[in-house]
Parts: structure tokens; C-alpha cells; sequence
């Protein structure tokens, strides 16, 4: 190997700095995180090892924007950007489903018909696999010491013991078999703004600790998770829109209710809240 060459890893959630430490010149290895499919997904999260030289992350990240990429410089933390900011998206629509407010139809019409993602997290579980997407889940929650934020659900781990990994095996969080009958969405409109709203603050409470922790900066976040996940926008820029404190109020609310720390108000959110400030201000009308 050439004295100039990198070593990059695409790994989605293994520590990059533990993988760099197995190498003869960590100074020159990086994390190169691409999102399937990666001939058509734009996002990298570009990771550096704590032993990477000084110069590779701005290296690699030029590297990928010439590949006509968006790059994303990440911080070495679990799940990077993507894989941790997402972990609601999945876990507060199962929890939904467990206590019985919506049915799965339900939960992904509320979030494609109200909140204009382009699929729900049920089908997403089922497209993704949930083998695949409970392991991620718990390998977040075990790299942050079991943080009730990051809890693996019991329905999904049904799932998986039962083999209902998804579209791959032809019944999941659905039926996939050829004729399975397709489950009506109850298309009430106050019931899909709670469920909305819920799961969206959730995500946006993910994102603004992730900036809390200088896991990347605000506009990095946004990128991320529209390039790397396709949300219809990005979440602090969201949260600028409905309204910083009104996310606070109703975080503070659902933790007086359950009493649960996978409720807790990130200290960012709060701070922006308090200063009456702007995540993405940039972005305001001049």
C-alpha cells in the first residue's frame, strides 16, 4: 500500500477511532459512511478517527464532493449523525402502536400524508428489515449505556424471533404475500397530527442534542437527514418553523406524563428556547 493511500471504513456504527488503532498508520484511516443505495444517495458522513491526521477529514471531504456527493462532517460518536438522529423516526411509532393510539397504517399515513415523508416507519422497518434495523437500534442504545432514548422495543424483537424481518422473508410489520389484504389507514386528521407531532418532536430533540454534543453543526444535520434518510426537511430548520419553545412544552409534557428519560428535553433546545434563537437563521427571509 502506497505511503499516501487511505483506509476508509463504511461502517455505519462500528467507532472509527477503535477500528483506526488495529492499523499500522492510523493518521491515515476515516470513516466513508455511504447510504444505500449508494449510486443514487448522495450523503456521506465523513468520520475521522481521533488518530487521523489533521488534514484528512478536509481531504476526504473534498474527495466526495468531487464524486458529486454531499459530504457530512460527523463526529466519531455512535451512530454518527444519521443512525442516531433517526432512532425516533422508529422508536416513538412503535411505541405509539404499543400503547394502542394508531394502527401501523395509521402511524405511516400520519407521516407521509401530514408530514411529507416518503414512507412511513413501518414500511421503512419492512423495507430496511428489522433484523437489520433492531440491530442497529440496539447497538446505538448499548454504545450510549443503555440511554432510555435509544431503548430497543419489544414488539420489533417479536418480530425478528418470529422471522417477520420484512419484504425479504414476505411479512413483517405487513403482509407482503402475494395476497395479503392491504390494511386501511383511519385517515383522521386531529389523530395524524398528534401522531405527527409526537413523533417529529422527538426528532427534532434528537437533532438539536447531537449539535448539543458537536456531533456535527446545525446545516450538516439538515443535509444529513434529508440526503442520507430523504425527510422532507431538515429537522432544526423544522424546528425554527413550528416553533422552538412549543417543541420544549410538549417534550416537558410527555416527560410529566411518563416519567420516562427517553422524554427528556435536550439542554439545546431548551438554551435556544430561553435566548428566543434560531437553529438555521440563515435561512429566515432577508
Amino acid at each position: 500500500m502506497s505511503e499516501k493511500c487511505w483506509l476508509a471504513t463504511n461502517t455505519s456504527s462500528l467507532s472509527v477511532t477503535a477500528l483506526a488503532a488495529t492499523c499500522k498508520h492510523p493518521d491515515r484511516f476515516i470513516g466513508l459512511h455511504f447510504f444505500n443505495p449508494a449510486p443514487l444517495m448522495p450523503l456521506v458522513e465523513v468520520v475521522p478517527a481521533l488518530q487521523s491526521a489533521d488534514d484528512l477529514p478536509t481531504a476526504a471531504f473534498d474527495l466526495m464532493a468531487a464524486w458529486g456527493k454531499d459530504p457530512a462532517l460527523a463526529g466519531d460518536t455512535p451512530g454518527f449523525i444519521v443512525n442516531r438522529v433517526a432512532r425516533p423516526f422508529y422508536g416513538e411509532a412503535i411505541r405509539l402502536l404499543e400503547e394502542g393510539v394508531a394502527d401501523v397504517a395509521t402511524i405511516d399515513w400520519a407521516m407521509k400524508s401530514l408530514g411529507g415523508f416518503r414512507m412511513g416507519p413501518f414500511e421503512l422497518m419492512d423495507l430496511i428489515g428489522n433484523d437489520i434495523n433492531y440491530a442497529v437500534t440496539e447497538t446505538v442504545w448499548a454504545a450510549f449505556h443503555n440511554d432510555q432514548r435509544y431503548k430497543p422495543s419489544f414488539s420489533q424483537k417479536r418480530n425478528v424471533d418470529a422471522g417477520y424481518l420484512g419484504r425479504k422473508s414476505g411479512r413483517g410489520w405487513y403482509d407482503h404475500s402475494e395476497n395479503a389484504t392491504e390494511l386501511i389507514p383511519r385517515q383522521d386528521k386531529e389523530l395524524g397530527q398528534d401522531i405527527l407531532w409526537r413523533i417529529l418532536v422527538m426528532l427534532i430533540n434528537e437533532a438539536a442534542d447531537a449539535l448539543f454534543w458537536n456531533v456535527a453543526d446545525a446545516a450538516a444535520i439538515d443535509r444529513a437527514m434529508q440526503g442520507g434518510v430523504n425527510y422532507p426537511d431538515g429537522l432544526l430548520a423544522w424546528a425554527d418553523r413550528v416553533g422552538i419553545e412549543r417543541c420544549v412544552k410538549k417534550l416537558d409534557a410527555l416527560h410529566a406524563l411518563y416519567g420516562e428519560d427517553r422524554y427528556r428535553c435536550s439542554p439545546k433546545l431548551r438554551q435556544m428556547a430561553a435566548e428566543q434563537r434560531l437553529f438555521r437563521p440563515e435561512l429566515q427571509p432577508a
